[in-house]
């Protein structure tokens, strides 16, 4: 059954609330380019981090946090052993955790640690459109998906035409899918939103998807996987168009968005504009 606007504005109010109230462990594994922002963000949300690297780390983690992120961005030769072994010890302890495939279709070593996911699926996927086209190709989930246009880390795609991959995603995986754009848009397979707001300075700074992705990781540990994500997307859409009215540039952007991202309170996240589509 679908969610109404007035159901989805109360869960992410309260998950906002439980959130600072409960301050869940949510260990990453990220990339070492955006480290310090994803901490950074996941503790202005309300969460606690934790970076981990080594295989029994990951293992380690994944048993001892609420929830647990990991990002593609920069593979270190070990994360081959690393990367499957956190995700089979995140199965078994029931947790969930949030992929961010960054860089998909760069290496072969990237692309099969994506595919062994297949059979270990995380709660969220987050990801710029071609990256989440991208993935949905890979993994097989649709005969008539369009190909993407994937250059580096950049997207080439809209996101109103990852919707497809988007929903099948979001369906293969039981979970929820958010693809970054100029318009965010989240889905469970069954209900789409897309939320507005943000700002063009998140395109002029380095780690504004990486971090969403792991506070949606924090977010995680409190509510369901579409509630979680929506939940990040609304929150960084509100602290980055606050950010922007303050903001000299990208330098002092990302000061004052840290700042919005901390003091934005549960009934004003909840109220950032968004609709179904």
């Amino acid at each position: 059954m679908k969610e109404t606007m007035e159901s989805i504005r109360g869960k992410i109010r309260e998950t906002v609330q439980r959130t600072k109230e409960d301050c869940p462990l949510v260990p990453s594994v990220t990339n070492t380019v955006t480290i310090n922002l994803v901490a950074n963000a996941q503790l202005a949300a309300g969460g606690s981090a934790a970076m981990v690297y080594l295989p029994d780390e990951g293992e380690g983690m994944a048993a001892a946090g609420s929830a647990f992120y990991i990002n593609m961005g920069t593979l270190m030769p070990f994360y081959a052993e690393t990367l499957p072994r956190t995700a089979r010890a995140l199965r078994a302890h029931k947790k969930p955790w949030v992929l961010d495939p960054v860089g998909i279709g760069i290496s072969s070593l990237r692309e099969g640690l994506l595919q062994c996911f297949r059979a270990l699926p995380p709660a969220i996927v987050r990801g710029n459109a071609s990256e989440i086209i991208a993935l949905a190709n890979l993994w097989g989930l649709g005969e008539n998906l369009q190909k993407a246009g994937v250059r580096g880390v950049d997207a080439t795609d809209s996101v109103k035409s990852a919707r497809p991959a988007a929903e099948a995603l979001a369906s293969f995986i039981h979970g929820a899918v958010a693809v970054s754009g100029e318009q965010d848009l989240v889905t469970d397979g069954q209900t789409t939103v897309m939320s507005e707001g943000g700002s063009e300075f998140f395109t002029k700074i380095t780690g504004a998807g990486c971090s969403l992705g792991g506070v949606a990781a924090v977010y995680a540990a409190e509510a369901s996987p579409f509630i979680a994500a929506l939940t990040a997307v609304q929150a960084y859409n509100l602290a980055g168009r606050r950010a922007e009215e303050q903001a000299a540039g990208p330098g002092t952007f990302e000061k004052y968005f840290l700042d919005a991202l901390y003091q934005a309170k549960p009934e004003e996240i909840a109220g950032n504009p968004f609709h179904m589509v």
